[in-house]
């Protein structure tokens, strides 16, 4: 087996390294003050800033690294793993600063794979370009969305238009005034069979019957500096035929296919959330006495961050495995790994983050150290793509089957 990474990688991990250091990290008290003030004055949207550090890592040649293809930049997915660990140790900027944040990487992924000509001049050329946001509009509060062919909007065809109707909840980026599409997901024909009832339609936000109702809470946390997550309202909604992603009842395979990077691309990033609590861990106990010496000489905070690595360098192998399979193999001879790093993910780094938090005592609550919005957000993914009780049970369903008769 070979550990090491290519010349291609190695080169840029030097360079988002060194945008990290020289402008990332430095900015992070004030990009969290100025979005203070932002939400403040009753916006939601990026603190302003943000466009400085968009335009700096786009000169450095740091942007769309997650696509690819000639309209990204050409990476394979064991290629990606290493750089997006490297802008989840600050995940609120360093992914919007590279135009790598979801959900917009999974809709340009979408509008790539399955828009039409028109769809990709119209949003994906402008996603592309960090000129517009976008927002995936599929979970909905009357449902349990866990099982995704639950959905109950509607979207019916008049003549040469889709009518909408629903309501969707926890839709990311929705609060930002520049998310300007949503790429919703409906049913338009609920006779069908049960996987392709679903179709999936593109609804300018400007469109007549949607409404942004509200922003929803994570933990407390609004996330407005990345534009939140809203509660949207479809009242009789009519976009052109022409709209419609794909195929009529192909909404639940565009999902999936959607989905699959998605989530790796998560835990890639929660990888550099763990070692970004390890190494604020390791300061804090060396800096802080107690009982007459350091923290970091206590059994119990030696043993947590001795467990921390061990998990850490074991969740990495898992993504990088994952991650060369889907470059290898594709999506679907992926899918066991894909969902296996999905569940240990986000609990593993919960487990890290939840030491860090102790160990740094009630600093480890307040705002004046990320740990505590990271562990909310930590927390938060093992709802996001799926939770971990479905992804359990279909790996458990695929792996009990190898041993059926």
């Amino acid at each position: 087996m070979h550990f090491a990474f290519d010349e291609r990688t190695e080169e840029l991990r030097a360079r988002l390294l060194a945008f990290m250091d020289e402008c990332v990290h430095p900015a992070e008290h004030a990009f969290h003050e100025q979005a203070a003030q932002v939400r403040a004055a009753g916006g939601w949207g990026p603190p302003p800033l943000l466009e400085d550090l968009k335009a700096e890592a786009r000169a450095r040649g740091l942007w769309n690294l997650f696509l690819p293809g000639e309209r990204g930049a050409g990476l394979t997915n064991l290629q990606y793993a290493p750089l997006a660990e490297i802008m989840g140790r600050s995940p609120a900027i360093a992914p919007p600063a590279t135009n790598c944040a979801a959900p917009d990487t999974g809709n340009m992924e979408l509008l790539a794979e399955f828009g039409s000509e028109r769809q990709r001049a119209e949003y994906l050329e402008p996603l592309l370009a960090g000129e517009i946001r976008s927002a995936f509009a599929m979970t909905e509060p009357e449902v349990a969305s866990s099982d995704a062919t639950n959905i109950a909007t509607s979207i019916r065809r008049d003549g040469d238009e889709y009518v909408i109707n629903g309501r969707k909840w926890y839709i990311t980026g929705a609060m930002d005034p520049n998310c300007r599409v949503f790429v919703v997901m409906g049913k338009t024909d609920p006779e069908a069979p049960r996987h392709r009832q679903q179709s999936m339609v593109l609804v300018p936000r400007d469109t007549p019957g949607l409404t942004v109702r509200r922003g929803m809470t994570v933990f407390g946390y609004d996330d407005a500096d990345h534009g939140g997550h809203a509660e949207v309202v479809f009242e009789d909604v009519r976009v052109p035929v022409g709209n419609l992603v794909g195929e009529e009842g192909g909404g639940f395979a565009i999902a999936q296919a959607r989905l699959g990077p998605g989530r790796i691309h998560h835990c890639m990033r929660l990888v550099g959330m763990a070692e970004r609590a390890v190494e604020l861990t390791c300061r804090r106990v060396l800096s802080r006495e107690a009982f007459g010496g350091p923290l970091a000489r206590q059994g119990v905070v030696q043993d947590w961050i001795a467990e921390s690595r061990v998990r850490i360098e074991q969740l990495r192998l898992l993504v990088l495995k994952t991650a060369w399979l889907m470059d290898t193999a594709g999506n679907r001879g992926a899918h066991t790994e894909i969902q296996a790093i999905k569940i240990a993910a986000p609990a593993t780094v919960e487990w890290i983050l939840d030491k860090a938090i102790q160990a740094h005592g009630a600093a480890g609550l307040s705002q004046d150290y990320p740990l505590a919005a990271l562990w909310a957000g930590a927390r938060a993914l093992r709802f996001a793509d799926g939770p971990d009780e479905v992804h359990k049970r279909s790996l458990a369903r695929r792996e009990l089957k190898r041993h059926m008769g």
